[in-house]
């Protein structure tokens, strides 16, 4: 499974891009166009270990009022009905 995460400067807003995925042991999320990783054992906890990084990553742009947006996309594999 592969999630992503846009990121792009568009009207004040920043969104953020990032493939997610499982390593069979932790999901993981890798940034597309910026240098932030993080895990969690689960798909909660990585989404919590993510905005986190984000905040980090991107801490002097949060101070001066820079709004970061992580938004989600999933692409799954589909059996075909037999």
């Amino acid at each position: 499974m592969v999630n992503t995460l846009l990121v792009s400067l568009d009207g004040g807003k920043m969104l953020v891009k990032f493939e997610i995925y499982s390593d069979g042991k932790f999901w993981c999320a890798r940034g597309i166009g910026e240098d932030i990783f993080t895990q969690g054992k689960t798909l909660d906890q990585l989404m919590k270990n993510l905005e986190e990084a984000v905040q980090l990553h991107f801490e002097g742009q949060l101070t001066k009022g820079e709004e970061i947006q992580i938004i989600s996309i999933s692409e799954t594999k589909v059996d075909s009905v037999a």
